[in-house]
C-alpha cells in the first residue's frame, strides 16, 4: 500500500491498493475511491471487539475496503481541521491514541480499548483513562485537533501536558496526573484543577488545537436554548 496526504490544514490521505490489498475504517471518513474497491460492513472481529472500539468512541461497526481486479485507489478525509499522520505498527512498536483519533488502517492493523491503570487519569484527566490501542502489523492513520508536536521522552523524563492536548503515546509512555499548586493559580489562573503528567522512555504526540477548547471559546457565540425559546 502506498499513500499520499494532501490538504495542508483540511488533510485527506489517497491509499493505492495492490490486487487484494484492503483497509478498514470507521464509518463517514471515506471520500472517494476507484469503482473496483469492494465494501463490507462488519464488526471486524466479533460482538466484545466491537462493543470495546465503543468505548473508545468508535462505532460498533467498521467498512473494510478491498482492492479487486487490479489496483485500488481510496481517500480517507479528517473530520474537523487539523492534521493526519501516519503510524507504521507493529508488535514491538504499539501506540495509543486519544479517543476518535482513528481515521483507517491496513486490514493486519488491530483497534481495541485501552483503560489506563491510574484511576486518577479517568477521574480528574479528561479522556484520559479510556484511549485507543493499535496493535498487530501495518500502517494506521489517525487525525488530530490543529498541528502536531512530537517529542522524545528519555527515561523517567516528564512532559506536563494541559488536558486535551495528549493527541497519542507509545506504549512505553506512562500517563498520570497532578493538581496545579497554590490555591491563586487554581482558582484565577484558568489552567483547571489538573494537568497531565507523561512519563517516558517514548514518544509522544501534541495536538495544538482541542476540540473541546474549540467549542468552549466559541460557545458565547452561540445563543442558548432559553434565549431562543423566548424568541418563539
Amino acid at each position: 500500500m502506498k499513500y499520499e496526504i494532501l490538504g495542508d490544514n483540511l488533510p485527506v490521505v489517497v491509499c493505492r491498493l495492490e490486487n487484494g490489498e484492503a483497509m478498514f475504517n470507521e464509518g463517514g471518513s471515506m471520500s472517494w475511491m476507484s469503482p473496483n474497491m469492494k465494501m463490507e460492513t462488519t464488526t471486524n472481529g466479533g460482538a466484545g471487539k466491537a462493543l470495546g472500539r465503543m468505548f473508545a468512541g468508535e462505532k460498533l461497526f467498521q467498512n473494510v475496503y478491498t482492492a479487486e481486479n487490479g489496483e485500488g485507489m481510496i481517500a480517507f478525509s479528517s473530520s474537523f481541521p487539523g492534521s493526519i499522520k501516519a503510524f507504521e505498527i507493529t508488535p514491538d512498536n504499539e501506540i495509543v491514541l486519544q479517543k476518535k483519533a482513528f481515521l483507517a488502517g491496513e486490514s493486519g492493523v488491530e483497534l481495541s480499548v485501552h483503560l489506563n491503570k491510574k484511576l486518577g487519569v479517568g477521574f480528574f484527566g479528561g479522556e484520559g483513562f479510556i484511549m485507543q490501542k493499535v496493535s498487530g502489523n501495518g500502517i494506521v492513520f489517525a487525525e488530530f485537533d490543529g498541528h502536531v508536536v512530537e517529542y522524545t521522552l528519555q527515561e523517567n523524563e516528564q512532559l506536563v501536558v494541559d488536558t486535551g492536548h495528549v493527541a497519542a503515546i507509545d506504549m512505553s509512555v506512562s500517563m498520570d496526573i497532578k493538581m496545579v499548586e497554590g490555591a491563586k493559580n487554581i482558582f484565577f489562573g484558568g489552567e483547571g484543577l489538573f494537568l497531565t503528567t507523561l512519563t517516558g522512555p517514548g514518544r509522544v504526540w501534541l495536538q495544538t488545537m482541542p476540540l473541546s477548547n474549540v467549542a468552549r471559546v466559541l460557545r458565547p457565540y452561540f445563543p442558548s436554548s432559553s434565549s431562543s425559546s423566548s424568541t418563539t
